[in-house]
C-alpha cells in the first residue's frame, strides 16, 4: 500500500473518533397490578397502574448521564434501546393477564407514542420472572429529555390477575450528545 493512501483512511477515522459521545442511559421503575376480588367474575383491567420513578423524571439527576459528565441540555438526540417489564412477584406469575401496553413520552402538552405491544398473552412468556420486551417507535426524545421534565405513561389493557402483581419496567436509551 503506498503511503499517501492511507491519509484518506486516517481521516476518517480522526472524524469518527472526534464525533459526539454518545452513551446508554437507563430508567427503572416498579408498579403493582392489583388482584381481582375474590369470588367475583374476573373484571378488565382498563387502567394500568402507574410505575414509579416514571413522573417527573429530569435527567440531569439520573447516574448514567452524571457519570458521563452530559447535562440534558447538550442532549442532540435519544431514542429508546429497550422496554421490558419483569414480573418480580408472585415468581410463578406469567404476563397471560394483559392483552395490550403502550408507552407515551409526556412533557407540557406533548405526547408520543414510544413501546406498544399487542397479542401478549398468545406470546405465552412462561415463569418464573417472564420479561416482556415492548415494540419501540423510531422517535427522538430529545425534546422530551431537554424538557424541565417529563413523564413516561403506560396503558393496558387485559384482566385483572388473581393475585396482585409486582412488576419491574426497565427502559434504556441510546443518548447523542453535542460537543
Amino acid at each position: 500500500m503506498r503511503p499517501l493512501s492511507v491519509l484518506p483512511v486516517c481521516a476518517v477515522l480522526a472524524l469518527v473518533a472526534c464525533g459526539s459521545p454518545t452513551f446508554v442511559a437507563e430508567v427503572k421503575g416498579e408498579t403493582t397490578v392489583p388482584a381481582a376480588p375474590l369470588g367475583e367474575p374476573v373484571p378488565p383491567l382498563d387502567a394500568f397502574p402507574a410505575i414509579a420513578s416514571f413522573t417527573g423524571l429530569d435527567f440531569n439527576l439520573n447516574q448514567d448521564f452524571q457519570n458521563q459528565g452530559i447535562t440534558k441540555d447538550q442532549v442532540a438526540s435519544a431514542k429508546l434501546r429497550s422496554f421490558q417489564l419483569k414480573v418480580l412477584a408472585p415468581a410463578d406469575q406469567d404476563f397471560a393477564f394483559l392483552d395490550t401496553l403502550e408507552c407515551y413520552a409526556r412533557t407540557g402538552d406533548q405526547v408520543v407514542l414510544v413501546a406498544s405491544r399487542q397479542n401478549i398473552a398468545a406470546l405465552r412468556l412462561s415463569a418464573p420472572n417472564p420479561v416482556l420486551s415492548l415494540e419501540l417507535t423510531d422517535v427522538d426524545l430529545q425534546p422530551f429529555l431537554s424538557a424541565p421534565s417529563m413523564s413516561l405513561s403506560v396503558r393496558g389493557k387485559g384482566r385483572m390477575p388473581p393475585r396482585d402483581v409486582r412488576l419491574q419496567a426497565t427502559v434504556t436509551l441510546d443518548v447523542q450528545a453535542r460537543l
